[in-house]
């Protein structure tokens, strides 16, 4: 028996009669069911629950963490979640690596961009499509973060994923997908992101026949709002415009598999039905997506160029303040007004490490060369910034109020160095001249006083 439902069907918005699949806010404390009255009113934990299903916790923190900090859900499903393993086998998943991951490839030290990774041309799922391109931290002392492409053209159909290493964060380029996890399920295309949350099981789906696009493994505190400090309640990311799914389960009595990674290994159970069997849940440990069109940066509206943590989407932060485990951090369409100003990024070096992709666009500071689905890495306190031809045009045009229009790249950031996999230095479109972009910037000094 093969059957799929969700909330939607039994939800629909008063105002356009359209199915309602997702709960908008970030943070918040949940309810929902797929069924009616499959979610208990008044306690966690009844002694027969409605449908003959099973009460579960899912807890994301510690049970003493305080209050503010304190994550879980409860989920109210077909089988408890010791029916969704059996015996475990380990397998090699070969793309995907682990901090501390330190291998002896043979490049030197420097500033990389590289070419988007191919597509596959075999049959490949999300899974065996993962390519990991650096590695940071420690996974087991929960401090990090690993950032990987994925690029693939096949569904998992009875394949289910389980990380209990770290929570993902899901960057798409070019393709929609589906991820299903077992709280509901979140299509998403380029321009959005996701995260489903450490030790959520979940599946994804293709919906355009391919798919390519990036994944931050974040060993770590999970992700959050950054604090807006002077600028107050409004702008940077909103949170109404997060957005969770509601309760949606799958009743599929057939082989399956479930992959659980777990300190870098991977291992594999076989179980004869679905795990994604959760009718309802209620509670704040929840997978999530968010438009990123929706951000509304803030910049300088006078003079000058302000530090690129202003567009912060969200941080996972470390135990030192103000100082990020992970920054996910865009680059948007925006308007550039600032007078008597450079207005692209300034060269600079910088104590944390940049791994940037683009999803779609041209990106100011590098005009060419840094292409939709490509990606760049600089790491700690090794110089970048604009290439000579965005050098000489942000210093020679007319500063008239100037719209970057159909742009969107991104940025992982990290206090650790990012340490390049054997894939990246050996494997991926690595630009050989990257370095090349900054040999147009010549001397222009001769001690004359003035501004040339």
């Amino acid at each position: 028996m093969n059957k799929v439902s969700d909330s939607a069907s039994m939800r629909s918005n008063p105002l356009t009669g359209t199915a309602n699949g997702y709960m908008p806010g970030f943070g918040n404390d949940f309810e929902t069911e797929a069924l009616p009255g499959a979610l208990p009113q008044g306690q966690n934990s009844p002694q027969k629950c409605n449908y003959g299903l099973y009460a579960e916790q899912l807890s994301g923190s510690p049970f003493t963490a305080p209050r503010g900090e304190n994550e879980r859900s409860w989920l109210y499903r077909i089988r408890p979640s010791v029916k969704h393993t059996g015996r475990f086998s380990r397998i090699s998943v070969d793309g995907w690596k682990t901090a501390p991951h330190q291998p002896e490839h043979g490049l030197a030290l420097g500033q990389y961009r590289w070419n988007p990774v191919p597509l596959p041309e075999a049959p490949t799922d999300f899974v065996a499509g993962i390519r990991t391109m650096t590695c940071a931290g420690d996974v087991n002392t929960q401090a990090g973060m690993s950032v990987h492409v994925y690029a693939c053209n096949a569904d998992m159909t009875d394949d289910y994923m389980m990380n209990a290493d770290a929570e993902l964060m899901l960057v798409p380029q070019l393709g929609r997908i589906e991820i299903f996890t077992e709280l509901g399920r979140m299509t998403l295309a380029p321009r959005e992101i996701a995260i489903v949350p450490r030790g959520m099981i979940f599946k994804v789906t293709l919906l355009d026949g391919e798919a390519r696009g990036y994944v931050c493994e974040n060993y770590g505190a999970k992700f959050t709002l950054p604090g807006r400090g002077p600028i107050g309640a409004n702008c940077l990311a909103n949170p109404r415009d997060f957005k969770t799914p509601v309760a949606a389960y799958e009743e599929k009595e057939t082989p399956c598999r479930l992959i659980v990674k777990w300190c870098g290994s991977f291992n594999v159970t076989e179980i004869g039905h679905s795990p994604l069997d959760v009718v309802a849940w209620h509670g704040n440990y929840a997978p999530f997506k968010y438009d990123l069109t929706t951000f509304s940066p803030v910049g300088a509206i006078l003079f000058d160029h302000p530090d690129p943590s202003i567009f912060t989407v969200l941080t996972a932060p470390s135990e030192v303040p103000g100082t990020a485990n992970i920054d996910f951090v865009i680059f948007p369409e925006r308007w550039l007004v600032a007078e008597h100003s450079f207005r692209p990024p300034w060269y600079h070096r910088n104590v944390m490490s940049e791994f940037m992709g683009n999803i779609y666009g041209s990106y100011d500071a590098k005009p060419e060369g840094f292409v939709p689905g490509g990606m760049s890495l600089h790491n700690c306190m090794l110089p970048h910034g604009p290439d000579s031809q965005a050098f000489e045009g942000a210093s020679n045009v007319e500063l008239k109020p100037h719209k970057l229009s159909e742009t969107m790249a991104f940025m992982f950031e990290t206090r650790f160095p990012q340490h390049l996999t054997e894939f990246a230095a050996n494997e991926a479109p690595l630009q050989d001249d990257y370095a090349t972009c900054w040999t147009g910037l010549d001397k222009k000094f001769d001690g004359t006083p003035g501004i040339k």
